[in-house]
């Protein structure tokens, strides 16, 4: 039965597929705590969101993973990346490595906190038999959302680095997506990197990464909260090893010298 538009709690409308989605995930991926059962609620709208999209992507004949790497490009430019100068002020004026280990230590634990949300939702449905087709949809919200702090968090670190991306905002945000894709920085002296970052083998990438990150998710299905435990552990080692390995791609970029990752006087 529907309920009443006049009962209806504020925000807990059904998200569109096409307008809905990069707003959710920029309100799940923007600085600052949000409350557990705030964030519960954002992604289980972002699940219905992605569920509708999902359905009318298999009614257009678009298979799962392209789909998904379609959802997420459309997305990436709605992604709050900050500036040096905001990155300091909001990390308690740390500057340098410190400011690039207190990035990723954030960015952990809002993977870790993603995971174990949705481990937990999917755990339930696991529980709940007539509801197990609806898990999908929460682990394909979880895995949209991690990736997005992950990008996130390779773009912040190129600030912190002084690696400078050239472009415009939804240039970037392709850029930093096709280099989350690769796991790897950007090569600030490789123009290409930045027009080319939507070429078929970059495309590719994206979607084979969207899709292990999705199969990652999946192994969190299981009874009680077994979910929560492995999903929030899974996605903080993975956002660690990535985060690690874009500093160090990054430290080789650029020469080094006092003024990369400083801010200036």
């Amino acid at each position: 039965m529907a309920v009443p538009e006049k009962d209806r709690r504020a925000g807990d409308e059904i998200a569109d597929p096409e307008k809905e989605v990069g707003e959710l995930v920029g309100r799940l991926t923007e600085p600052g705590e949000l409350e557990p059962a705030e964030r519960r609620r954002l992604l289980g709208r972002l699940a219905k969101a992605l569920s509708a999209g999902a359905k009318k992507a298999k009614e257009s004949g678009a298979g799962r993973g392209r789909w998904l790497a379609d959802v997420f490009l459309n997305i990436a430019p709605r992604i709050p990346i900050r500036d040096l100068h905001t990155l300091s002020e909001h990390h308690h004026g740390l500057t340098g490595e410190q400011l690039g280990d207190d990035l990723i230590r954030t960015a952990q634990k809002a993977t870790m906190t993603v995971g174990a949300i949705g481990g937990a939702l999917a755990a339930a449905e696991f529980a709940a038999p007539p509801l197990l087709l609806s898990a999908p949809a929460q682990l394909v919200a979880e895995t949209i959302v991690v990736a997005a702090i992950e990008v996130k968090l390779l773009a912040e670190l190129h600030e912190v680095y002084g690696v400078r991306v050239h472009g415009t905002g939804a240039q970037r945000a392709i850029a930093f997506t096709a280099a989350w894709a690769k796991q790897r920085g950007i090569d600030p002296l490789a123009p290409a990197s930045v027009t080319l970052a939507l070429g078929a083998a970059t495309k590719t990438a994206l979607r084979n990464r969207l899709m292990r990150t999705l199969g990652r998710h999946l192994t969190t299905l299981g009874p009680f909260l077994t979910g929560a435990v492995a999903g929030g552990a899974l996605n903080r080692m993975a956002t660690k090893k990535l985060g690690e390995a874009i500093r160090a791609d990054l430290r080789g970029k650029l020469p080094s010298g006092p003024s990369r990752g400083e801010l200036p006087t």
